[in-house]
């Protein structure tokens, strides 16, 4: 919001309190005698209020006190209602930002002494019972509704934030995947080349060439050339599909330990702590960065003690590089070799991956980088406030609350009550109080916090007669429906879980879907537990008014009494669970939304990093593999010298596919669907942003499946895995009796009708089934036998 916005609410709120005052009592002509005086007043009162709520954005805190002690001083000489505007909905405005602007921490302070300091004044001047007491729970409900409304606005940009930085992390590592993948071939491709087919020409050669002096090398390199020929097919398959799990590559956690170990070696003091982090933009940030900052130790301080702190939290991921001073004597080789570039570097590596970092000395004279990247959940990083900010602020707001010289010199002095009896003020504050505690307690066991809510609307009139209210005889019914109304409002945000559901997929497609089990919960039912509870709310909330004016007293007909009560507690319900269910579809179809982009960057990730592998290892198959097979049959037959031949062919095929893997791209029309040999690709994207995902494989899974069952199995993961929210998940594939079946857990989205329609569409053709169980579990069953594939199919697919 820009500074022309914040200025319009507090040019609104001065236009209301002139309509209130001086307006409505210079239309009725109740002119006060001092006019000019209490004009002058008002509009001095009214000018630091704009100017203090102008800046509220920038100062929040200091604008809430300087309001409330503007309107405190101008309430003495004024006349009643000359800053009831501003006193109110000033402070409230004010008290909203303080809660869209700061932590919960600083809110719920503000909210609290604002209201015990209102609460002492009044105490100091009128006493406990002269008079109802209903305009302080008024106030204090105004307090806490625009407390809550502000937290509420702060909760939700967080996660819009969040969801936007989620998806920009998305979007990143869908640019990176190929590459990634791409580089990993290139890198095992080498180490194959390297070490095993160039073992193998060695090998031979030497053996050719002591053939006539050592005659039984030549069998040694031939027994060497079939077990190393198998060896390298192995390896070249392990490189066209690896395994899902984390254990078959390097961690980012290991990388980071390999890299201290390096610069050990190098003669360098370093100790280190670092966390498991995962694959991705953040892990490859955390390396760059300490990469870099032990390379300028390295160079400019040689032999200092290094520590290197790596932490991998929630919201944030904390990479610390700090060392002292160098060892007296160091003579520092490399000063001069860098080329000045390396903190633009730091900063656009911790920038790309969401962060920032920074670097500097220390007060011992050494150096420090620190960097701040993002953590599991993309949540915007916030440091948390000391312990002594904290006390601070609370004794800052212990002084303000009781402090008695403002109450003593604004206020006109009233003679205050000797009355002994209790007012209703005290017992409204206790049943607010107590309907506060229950709406906390809604999402964890609705049916009890509504039981609260229903059983504490009927005390409001016993709370009306036993403390003789004198005051409107509906507006203690309607503060208790106000507090079910908010219930009914937030109440359909809930998503309930079912325990238990099944549905089938016959082999026409249709698809049965059991209920959910909800026995023995304290959850209720999505469409016939909304309409009981409405109806039960109007039936004892217009019970509560209309025994609050029958025992007031009233000449109006009993029938009317029931009928307007009835009726006004209708639509008022009615009015909230509407707006909470367009509320509800609105998050809904935002978080849909999102999900879509997410799901459709992982896919289109996979598939590049797929079709990048598919290109890569149709090289294998045609030259490679060939090779390296046909130099096997040679070696079984004994023939040293064409052995010898077919290896290097081998080598320089190889060598060939390296010169070429980063060679064009592979035309959209000719992209491969991906398989269960991609899940690999499909975790490491997940992981990637921040997801902890796990893949199991068991041994029972063949390695080539039906086609059909292939791409629809593939499918089925990939739908499943991007319906999960921040929970761990798992997927495991298991084959029994010809059916093949994944299990899924922690993924409680999949049980959405909107998924569960996804997975029915990929397993209807194939007469699979579909079963949600508890805590997020989904389990698919597809049979092999269904479709056998033919060489057309098989090379379609390919």
């Amino acid at each position: 919001m820009n500074r022309t916005d914040d200025r319009l609410f507090p040019v609104l709120l001065i236009c209301a309190q002139a309509v209130v005052w001086p307006g409505a009592p210079l239309v009725r002509g109740a002119v006060p005698a001092p006019m000019m005086a209490s004009l002058l007043v008002a509009a001095l009162v009214a000018g630091v209020v704009t100017a203090a709520l102008a800046l509220r954005r920038t100062r929040p805190v200091a604008t809430l006190v300087v309001v409330a002690a503007a309107c405190a001083l101008g309430a003495g000489p004024l006349p009643a209602g000359a800053t009831a505007v501003l006193g109110t909905a000033g402070v409230a405005l004010a008290l909203f930002t303080v809660a869209t602007e700061h932590d919960a921490f600083t809110a719920v302070l503000c909210v609290v002494a604002l209201a015990v300091w209102q609460l002492l004044q009044g105490i100091s001047l009128h006493g406990l019972s002269d008079r109802d007491g209903l305009d302080l729970v008024l106030t204090a409900l105004l307090y806490a509704a625009a407390c809550g409304a502000g937290l509420l606005v702060r909760r939700t940009r967080r996660a819009r934030r969040a969801a936007e930085h989620l998806l920009k992390r998305a979007e990143s590592e869908r640019h990176r995947l190929p590459a990634v993948e791409r580089r990993r071939m290139e890198r095992e491709l080498h180490d194959v080349s390297a070490h095993h087919l160039t073992a193998v020409v060695v090998t031979a050669g030497a053996a050719l060439g002591l053939r006539d002096r050592r005659p039984e090398l030549a069998e040694e390199a031939l027994e060497f050339a079939v077990e190393t020929g198998r060896e390298v097919t192995r390896a070249l398959g392990a490189v066209r599909a690896p395994a899902p799990s984390r254990g078959d590559v390097p961690a980012p956690e290991e990388r980071l330990l390999d890299l201290v170990a390096g610069f050990r070696r190098l003669d360098q003091q370093v100790d280190c702590e670092i966390d498991a982090l995962p694959d991705g933009a953040v892990a490859e940030a955390a390396y760059g960065i300490v990469r870099e900052a032990l390379t300028n130790v390295a160079r400019y301080a040689p032999g200092a003690h290094t520590r290197v702190l790596c932490r991998y939290g929630d919201t944030r991921t904390d990479v610390v590089v700090t060392s002292t001073t160098p060892t007296a004597g160091a003579v520092a080789h490399g000063a001069g070799l860098g080329g000045g570039r390396g903190q633009g570097f730091l900063r656009s590596r911790a920038r790309e991956a969401g962060g920032t970092v920074h670097s500097g000395p220390t007060a011992e004279g050494g150096w420090e980088v620190r960097a701040v990247l993002p953590g599991r959940t993309a949540t915007t990083v916030e440091p948390p406030a000391p312990r002594t900010y904290r006390v601070a602020q609370v004794v800052a707001a212990a002084g303000l609350v009781l402090q008695p010289l403002l109450p003593v010199l604004v206020i006109r002095a009233e003679e205050t009550s000797s009355a002994t009896g209790v007012s209703a003020g005290v017992f409204f504050a206790l049943l607010a109080a107590g309907q506060a505690v229950a709406l906390l307690w809604l999402r964890r066991a609705p049916r009890t916090a509504y039981g609260m809510l229903l059983g504490l609307a009927l005390l409001w009139p016993v709370a009306m007669t036993v403390g003789n209210y004198s005051g409107p005889v509906l507006l203690p019914p309607a503060l208790s429906l106000l507090a079910t109304c908010a219930a009914l409002a937030r109440e359909p945000t809930r998503t309930p879980t079912p325990r238990k559901g099944r549905g089938v997929v016959s082999k026409d497609g249709s698809a049965a879907t059991g209920a959910p089990d909800e026995r023995g919960s304290d959850q209720l039912p999505p469409a016939l537990g909304h309409v009981a509870t409405l109806l039960l709310t109007v039936l004892v909330h217009a019970a509560a008014a209309t025994t609050a004016v029958l025992d007031r007293g009233t000449a109006a007909p009993l029938w009317t009494v029931i009928a307007g009560t009835t009726v006004g507690a209708t639509l008022t319900g009615t009015a909230a669970h509407l707006a909470g269910r367009r509320r509800t579809r609105r998050r809904q179809a935002d978080r849909r939304a999102h999900d879509e982009r997410l799901a459709a960057w992982t896919e289109e990730a996979v598939r590049d990093a797929w079709t990048e592998r598919r290109r890569i290892a149709s090289g294998l198959e045609t030259t490679v593999l060939a090779r390296t097979a046909d130099m096997v049959t040679e070696a079984e037959a004994g023939r040293l010298d064409a052995t010898a031949t077919r290896a290097r062919e081998a080598l320089a095929a190889m060598r060939t596919l390296l010169d070429t893997v980063r060679e064009g791209e592979t035309g959209a029309e000719l992209r491969p669907q991906p398989t269960l040999q991609a899940l690999d690709l499909l975790a490491h994207q997940l992981r990637a942003t921040g997801r902890d995902i796990e893949i199991r494989l068991t041994d029972r899974v063949p390695e080539r499946l039906p086609t059909a069952v292939d791409l629809a199995a593939y499918r089925a993961a990939e739908t499943v895995l991007a319906a999960g929210g921040e929970e761990p998940a798992m997927l495991e594939l298991d084959v029994d009796n010809d059916t093949l079946t994944l299990t899924a857990t922690g993924v409680p989205r999949a049980a959405d009708s909107a998924v569960r329609e996804r997975l029915t569409t990929r397993v209807a053709a194939l007469g699979g089934t579909v079963t949600t169980g508890p805590q997020g579990t989904v389990r698919l069953r597809l049979p092999l036998a269904v479709a056998q594939d033919t060489p057309d199919s098989e090379e379609r697919h390919r």
